[in-house]
């Protein structure tokens, strides 16, 4: 058997490639394994990023911050510039000439005494600064009518919601025919109340008052309650007409209407009418009732 020897440097060159052939699947293994472990590390960085992250956002609820300027108080001026005053000087340039005619109240209603009817109407015709005002109201009870007046007078508007009304008044019932002197006012109080008083001096020196308040409360776009309250005032015993000095009557009415069209509305209601003071004492001694309540049905009109 023959031995060959193998020259130094060719050795040296074996063992090199030898070494290099194990060494290359370590290194292979060890890259392996290191890839996931810079995944991992980038992963609890971002994780360290966004608790810091977190922290940051946190940090105002835990650290003292600029306060946030406050809501500053509503001033005069804001309420001015949010509802600008109406001039009623720039109502007098609308002279156009209109008319509306409204009965309010036209109903009926079954009493003792037989079938009552009243009725309580208003026209106006004119201007938005001038009008002539007409307004009636009566009662009539089994075919005969118990009260009635026309109201004539003049209205000179002095503020977008009010007017000042005068002229004369006529009643063809109670009693024997009279006419007075009117004046009052009239329009849309605060809260949307519509108010009316007025004043009347008669032919023989009596003066009365009545004043009147209603208000219109929409419980749907079509059905509406309507409360009313109506005082009269006497400046001094009537007794012809069975009325005593201060407040002779009081009437308060609810009534609910249904508006068919914004012209036609039929309704129903409830209405008493109490005398007091000295007009409950004439009407005692004449042996007539002082109070009256009455379920009424009607309708409300307007042209």
């Amino acid at each position: 058997m023959k031995t060959f020897l193998i020259p130094a440097p060719l050795r040296l060159a074996s063992v090199v490639a030898v070494m290099l052939g194990v060494a290359a699947p370590a290194m292979a293994q060890h890259h392996d394994h290191s890839q996931p472990a810079t995944q991992e590390t980038s992963k609890q960085d971002d994780h360290a990023h966004h608790d810091h992250g977190a922290m940051s956002q946190a940090a105002p609820a835990t650290t003292s911050a600029a306060p946030r300027e406050p809501i500053p108080a509503i001033t005069a001026d804001d309420v001015a510039a949010a509802f600008p005053a109406i001039d009623h000087h720039a109502m007098q340039h609308a002279p156009a000439f209109n008319h509306k005619v409204t009965f309010n109240r036209l109903e009926a209603w079954d009493a003792d005494e037989g079938i009552g009817q009243a009725w309580e109407g208003s026209a106006w015709f004119g201007t938005d600064t001038d009008r002539l005002w007409l307004r009636s109201e009566g009662e009539r009870m089994g075919g005969h009518t118990d009260s009635a007046d026309l109201e004539v007078l003049y209205g000179r508007s002095v503020s977008p919601w009010w007017d000042v009304v005068a002229g004369v008044r006529h009643d063809f019932k109670p009693g024997d025919a009279r006419s007075w002197a009117a004046f009052g006012l009239q329009g849309m109080a605060p809260y949307r109340f519509e108010v009316s008083a007025t004043a009347y001096v008669g032919e023989g020196g009596q003066v009365a008052a009545n004043v009147e308040a209603e208000y219109t409360l929409r419980i749907t776009n079509r059905l509406i309650l309507q409360p009313l309250v109506e005082v009269d005032i006497a400046a001094k015993d009537d007794p012809d007409d069975g009325v005593g000095r201060g407040i002779s009557g009081i009437e308060a009415g609810l009534r609910l209407r249904y508006e068919v069209t914004r012209r036609f509305a039929p309704y129903i209601g409830v209405v008493h009418e109490r005398a007091v003071g000295d007009t409950a004492d004439l009407r005692r001694a004449e042996g007539e009732a002082t109070r009256d309540t009455r379920v009424v049905a009607g309708v409300r009109v307007w042209f």
